[in-house]
């Protein structure tokens, strides 16, 4: 099986966030390929978080890659900024939304860019506990998320995993 941790921290009054997914024993090869993927897809979108860029760069990145892959991205849960508040503005999609370009980036910008990925359809729903969420084919999910730094040049990884 396969197993998502997601970790935040509280330090001098600012919030951090990561998450990664994990094999639990020996998995197939198509579990330990989503897990792969999702986590390059983070580094192919994070490609694009500099200044003056736009937020679905990142978004459109993500998406490109996992799509390429043969695998979906998650559209009903999403990345955010993160600072003094665990869930900032801006939100950040996994996929690129239909209109518009996003916000510009700007240089000190912190974002917690999270890709969720499922090997079938992207369709997922949450159980009566109101905290776990499925996938609705029940096909495997993985998730991968770091808080970066916007700069003027390459992003800064505040919590690299």
């Amino acid at each position: 099986d396969i197993v998502s941790i997601d970790v935040g921290a509280y330090i001098g009054g600012y919030h951090g966030d990561c998450a990664a997914t994990f094999p639990c024993g020996k998995v197939s090869p198509e579990a330990q390929d989503l897990i792969d993927v999702t986590r390059q897809s983070f580094f192919e979108g994070i490609k694009f978080a500099k200044e003056g860029n736009r937020l679905y760069d990142i978004s459109a990145a993500i998406q490109r890659y996992v799509e390429s892959q043969g695998f979906s991205v998650v559209r009903d849960l999403v990345g955010h900024g993160i600072g003094t508040e665990m869930h900032e503005e801006p939100e950040i999609p996994n996929f690129k939304p239909k209109f518009g370009r996003g916000i510009r980036l700007k240089a000190g910008m912190t974002l917690a860019i999270e890709p969720m990925v499922n090997a079938g359809s992207y369709d997922v729903w949450m159980l009566e506990d109101d905290w776990t969420i499925v996938t609705q084919d029940g096909k495997n999910a993985a998730h991968y998320e770091n808080t970066i730094l916007v700069t003027d040049g390459e992003p800064e990884i505040l919590s690299l995993n």
